[in-house]
């Protein structure tokens, strides 16, 4: 299991890539296709063509890190495949890695309480 801190900006690629590409790849990618900065803090999901693949990439203030995982039964849940990006929060995040169904996970606004005397 891996954890991702609450506030993070979580973008997939919603159409798959060639699983060929490297960090140095997929950070060509991000800034060419997908118009977005991969030195930005911002994690990116790529899919792979089988569905059963995902790369991460994210750079961590000192380099890119690339993380790479493969379901050895079933696909992961992916949204439907078109151009661009779509959005994701960390629960998100965390149930598609898990290999679950993130679609169920709502965002809720939560208001805080006010004191009162």
């Amino acid at each position: 299991m891996i954890a991702f801190p609450a506030g993070i900006k979580v973008l997939i690629a919603t159409k798959p890539v060639d699983f060929r590409r490297g960090a140095d790849g997929l950070a060509a990618l991000v800034r060419e296709q997908l118009g977005h900065n991969p030195f930005s803090g911002t994690l990116f999901i790529f899919r792979s063509k089988r569905a059963n693949r995902l790369k991460l990439l994210a750079w961590d203030g000192s380099g890119l890190v690339l993380l790479w995982k493969r379901l050895e039964d079933g696909k992961f849940l992916w949204p439907p495949i078109s151009d661009g990006v779509m959005r994701l929060s960390a629960s998100q995040l965390a149930a598609l890695v898990d290999g679950m169904d993130w679609s169920r996970l709502l965002a809720r606004d939560v208001t805080p309480p006010t004191a009162t005397s």
